[in-house]
C-alpha cells in the first residue's frame, strides 16, 4: 500500500483491476484467469521509468586528503621559515661570582642588530643571559629595555649567526577566532618545538603584575586567546599565522597544574610594533594616562545606581593631581562595600562609542601618545557634554 499512496496513477489502475475483477466474479464462470500481481507490477515499472531521476548533489572538487596535505605543507614552511630566527634565552643569576642557572625562555629575532623581543617575565630576575640559536650557536646578551605592564622586554645578542633573518611582523588587527596558528618556543628545554591549534578568542585582557599607586593593577587590552600548546619555556616565543607573520607574544597560559590546557594568551604583535622601538631607544615605553579608577556598567549597575544606560564606563574615583583631576572628571567614591551614586558617566572618546572599560583601555593604549588632547563624551546628573583631556604620562 505505501507504493500505492506514492504512486495515484497506480493507486487507479488497481482499483479498475478490482473493478475487472468484480465483475466477473458477479458474470459466468471466466475461461481464463487474469493475473492481476502480473498488471500492478507492469503498471509500477511504466510509471517508474516515466518518473524524473533523483536529484543528486553535484560532486564536488573537494579532496579532503589534499587539503589535509596542504595544510600539512604550510605548517612545515612556517617551521622552516621561522625556525632560525626563534630563539632559546637561558637566564643566569649571580651567586657570589657563580652563575647558577635561574631559568629558560624564548624570543625572536627583531632586528638584523641583534635585538631580540621576549617577555618581561623571562629575563626580570636574571643577572646575566646567554641566547641560543637554532643552529646551536650561542652568545652572551643583555637587556636593553623592559616594560612590565606588557609583559614585553627587548634583549641583545652580541653577535648573530651569519644569514639570519629577523621575524616578520603581521596585522593583529586583522587576526581572526578560528584561523590556523603556529608557536614555536623551547618548552622544558626542549629546543625548537612547534605546537598548532587556533585562534579561540580576541580581546582578552593580560593584567600588569605590579600595582599602580592607586591600589589596581593595569591591563593589556587584544591580547590573544589560544589553544597551540604553550608551557614553561615557550613564554617570549612567537604566535605565528600560515604566512609566517608574528600575530602574537606567546606570554601566559590558564592553568590549574603548571602545564598546557588548551588556554595560551599571547600579547599582540600590535603592542610589540609600538613599544618594541621606544624599548630600543629608551629602555622603557611611556604610557598615555587620564588617572581614573572605573567600571563597565552593567544593567544591575544601572538599576543600584540609577544611571541613564546599561552600557558604558562608571568613573568610581579620580586620582589626585592626574589629568582627568585637571579636566574636571567626577568620581563616584565607595563607602567600602558598594558603589556610590554621584559619578560620571563615560560614553564616547573622540566621538568612538565606549560599551566598556576594556574599550577605553584599548583606545588609548593603541591609538594615542602623551601629551594628546582627546575628547571624553560624560553624562553628569543626566545631561551629557564634552569635556576634554590632555594625557599625561602613566606613572
Amino acid at each position: 500500500m505505501k507504493r500505492l499512496r506514492q504512486y495515484p496513477i497506480l493507486l487507479i489502475i488497481t482499483l479498475l483491476i478490482t473493478t475487472a475483477v468484480a465483475c466477473q466474479l458477479s458474470g459466468a464462470a471466466p475461461t481464463t484467469e487474469i493475473d492481476t500481481d502480473a498488471i500492478v507490477q507492469e503498471a509500477v515499472a511504466t510509471i517508474e521509468a516515466q518518473q524524473p531521476a533523483p536529484s543528486v548533489p553535484a560532486a564536488t572538487n573537494t579532496n579532503y586528503e589534499e587539503v589535509g596535505i596542504d595544510l600539512q605543507n604550510a605548517f612545515i614552511a612556517v617551521y622552516q621559515q621561522v625556525n632560525p630566527s626563534v630563539v632559546h634565552i637561558r637566564v643566569f643569576t649571580d651567586n657570589q661570582g657563580t652563575d647558577i642557572l635561574l631559568g629558560t625562555g624564548s624570543g625572536f629575532v627583531y632586528d638584523s642588530e641583534g635585538h631580540i623581543v621576549t617577555n618581561n617575565h623571562v629575563v626580570t630576575d636574571g643577572d646575566s643571559f646567554e641566547v641560543v640559536f637554532a643552529d646551536g650557536s650561542r652568545s652572551e646578551a643583555i637587556v636593553v629595555g623592559t616594560d612590565i605592564d606588557s609583559d614585553l622586554a627587548v634583549i641583545k645578542a652580541k653577535h648573530l649567526p651569519d644569514n639570519i633573518q629577523p621575524v616578520r611582523l603581521g596585522d593583529s588587527a586583522a587576526v581572526q577566532v578560528g584561523q590556523f596558528v603556529a608557536a614555536i618556543g623551547n618548552p622544558f628545554d626542549e629546543t625548537g618545538s612547534m605546537s598548532i591549534g587556533i585562534v579561540s578568542g580576541l580581546g582578552r585582557s593580560l593584567e600588569s603584575q605590579r600595582v599602580a599607586e592607586s591600589g589596581g593593577r593595569y591591563s593589556l587590552p587584544q591580547v590573544i586567546q589560544t589553544d597551540a600548546a604553550i608551557n614553561p619555556g615557550n613564554s617570549g616565543g612567537p604566535l605565528l599565522n600560515l604566512n609566517g607573520e608574528v600575530i602574537g607574544v606567546n606570554s601566559q597560559i590558564l592553568t590549574r597544574t603548571g602545564t598546557n590546557s588548551g588556554v595560551g594568551f599571547s600579547i599582540p604583535v600590535n603592542a610589540v610594533k609600538r613599544i618594541a622601538p621606544s624599548l630600543i631607544a629608551n629602555g622603557k615605553y611611556t604610557y598615555p594616562f587620564i588617572g581614573i579608577s572605573m567600571q563597565t556598567i552593567d544593567i544591575n549597575m544601572q538599576d543600584q545606581l540609577d544611571l541613564p544606560q546599561s552600557t558604558g564606563i562608571y568613573i568610581t574615583d579620580v586620582v589626585d593631581g592626574s589629568p582627568a583631576r585637571e579636566a574636571g572628571l567626577v568620581g563616584s567614591g565607595n563607602d567600602g562595600f558598594s558603589l556610590l551614586p554621584g559619578g560620571d558617566v563615560l560614553t564616547a572618546v573622540d566621538g568612538r562609542t565606549l560599551k566598556s572599560a576594556d574599550e577605553l583601555i584599548s583606545y588609548l593604549v593603541f591609538e594615542t601618545e602623551v601629551g594628546q588632547t582627546i575628547d571624553l563624551t560624560v553624562i553628569r546628573d543626566k545631561e551629557e557634554m564634552i569635556i576634554p583631556l590632555t594625557l599625561g604620562e602613566r606613572p
